[in-house]
């Protein structure tokens, strides 16, 4: 789990993976990338280790992946709730796919969200293109072998799925996590959808991670 100021969200995502069930077939990762607030003290009783990253998900999730020893990884956002069973379901769609994703639901105040999250789960299905706020796993071996998530600003997410589904279709699982909708709310959820189709769509012609980055920023 990448974490940066998560301190309102990170008990939440964490604590369900610590149910006696659970936490026998799993190793709990979080890797800070500078929090100011107490999301590290909040994680470090849920954790099963605590590393520190420069900031940057993607430098994050591969830190995290090099000291994992498990054959499968879960990448989760910190803002983002697994399904009941989830380490279940990911354990059998490992056995017949190299990776994969759950459908995703997103919670918040737009009534607009349940339209947003169909239109995601449809995209998906259609590219074969998973987003990290949709419980990201994958068979480690594979994940070493492709070299991990690009070290870029953006789009890190796209960019692995690209790389993976050269190798299989993603396993998408019907099950939903339940990701926080915060950015939709906060700047209007027509506004959001434009902007990210409008990224992607540059992304795809071969616009720089960087230059995305910093317009993503500027938009916001």
């Amino acid at each position: 789990m990448p974490v940066l100021n998560e301190a309102a969200s990170i008990h939440a995502a964490l604590a369900p993976l610590r149910t006696p069930d659970a936490a026998q077939h799993i190793e709990i990762i979080v890797v800070d990338g500078g929090s100011s607030d107490d999301s590290i003290h909040i994680a470090r009783p849920l954790a099963d280790r605590i590393f520190n990253s420069p900031t940057g998900r993607a430098m994050q999730m591969n830190l995290g992946a090099q000291q994992a020893s498990a054959p499968a990884l879960l990448f989760l956002h910190a803002d983002t709730r697994l399904p009941e069973g989830a380490i279940e379901q990911v354990a059998q769609a490992l056995t017949t796919h190299t990776w994969g994703r759950f459908d995703i639901q997103l919670n918040g105040r737009s009534g607009w969200l349940p339209v947003v999250s169909w239109m995601m789960n449809k995209r998906s299905r259609l590219t074969g293109i998973a987003t990290g706020d949709q419980g990201f796993f994958v068979r480690a071996s594979a994940f070493k072998a492709i070299g991990g998530f690009p070290e870029q600003p953006l789009m890190e997410d796209i960019e692995l799925s690209k790389r993976l589904r050269r190798i299989s279709r993603p396993a998408c699982l019907t099950a939903k996590v339940i990701s926080s909708g915060r950015r939709w709310d906060q700047h209007g959820a027509w506004k959001t959808i434009c902007l990210m189709w409008r990224l992607r769509y540059r992304y795809w012609r071969g616009v720089s991670a960087i230059q995305l980055a910093k317009e993503y920023r500027d938009a916001r």
